[in-house]
């Protein structure tokens, strides 16, 4: 059960550092079926047990469309949690890679797949709608923002949608990768692999890689663009004091 006090330490600390949750929130998560999403999901059900503060947990897939999607793994994970699940059905991918034929698609994919997990949070009558970007997400959206339109941002910890009338957060801010990593690992979450062809194809994943290795030589690296980022109160982010730790884990291979 260590890997899952390590996880909820984050999560409780970001959760409390930013107000992300106030007493009876319907807080849907997002599940793509990757390790993120499906970590986070598990530590806010968890949470439940002892948070000061009582509130629900839903969890909502967007099905792109694909043909041999499966999400009847994480239907049964979210049954073991005691968690209403919903598959939305779209055309997303039909649209992007059929009709549209976008040469670069990642972006309005995006946008797309929120429009839908926000509509399916309102319906299901969540007020706010949970999602798993991390530590490493938070720098490398820094770093992209930076080298691809010249100006610093990010994602915010917590973002209000008037339009919606819903609030997202993102409980995992203080949890590193390597941190979601072992908690999927240790706990055998029911991961499903991504079906999009453009999918470790992106700008994205080039900066996770510039990122590794800068830190290789220059350990620390992310952990100090992280305190900038909160000294500097970039969207929303605060400077708290005390950020992921860099220890290794039980069983992480080197």
């Amino acid at each position: 059960m260590n890997e899952l006090k390590r996880l909820l330490s984050f999560v409780r600390r970001a959760v409390d550092d930013y107000g992300m949750i106030e007493e009876g929130d319907v807080i849907g998560v997002g599940i793509s079926g990757g390790k993120d999403s499906l970590a986070l999901l598990n530590a806010l059900a968890e949470m439940r047990r002892f948070y000061p503060k009582k509130y629900e947990v839903k969890a909502i897939t967007v099905d792109m469309g694909f043909e041999g999607s499966d999400y009847s793994r994480i239907e049964e994970f979210c049954k073991g949690l005691n968690v209403e699940y919903r598959v939305v059905k779209t055309d997303i991918a039909k649209i992007i890679f059929d009709v549209r034929k976008e040469p670069n698609p990642c972006s309005l994919c995006a946008k797309m797949r929120r429009g839908s997990l926000h509509a399916a949070a309102c319906e299901m009558g969540c007020n706010k709608v949970a999602l798993g970007h991390h530590f490493d997400d938070a720098t490398e959206t820094f770093m992209l923002n930076l080298f691809f339109e010249g100006r610093l941002g990010c994602f915010s910890p917590v973002t209000y949608l008037s339009n919606r009338q819903i609030t997202l957060i993102r409980p995992l801010i203080y949890a590193t990768e390597r941190d979601v990593q072992y908690f999927a690992r240790r706990r055998e979450l029911p991961v499903v692999t991504s079906l999009c062809p453009e999918d470790h194809a992106t700008e994205r994943e080039k900066m996770k890689n510039l990122l590794a290795e800068l830190e290789r030589s220059n350990k620390g690296l992310k952990h100090r663009i992280f305190n900038a980022m909160c000294k500097s109160e970039i969207d929303g982010f605060k400077l708290k004091g005390r950020y992921p730790d860099a220890g290794k884990l039980e069983d992480e291979e080197d």
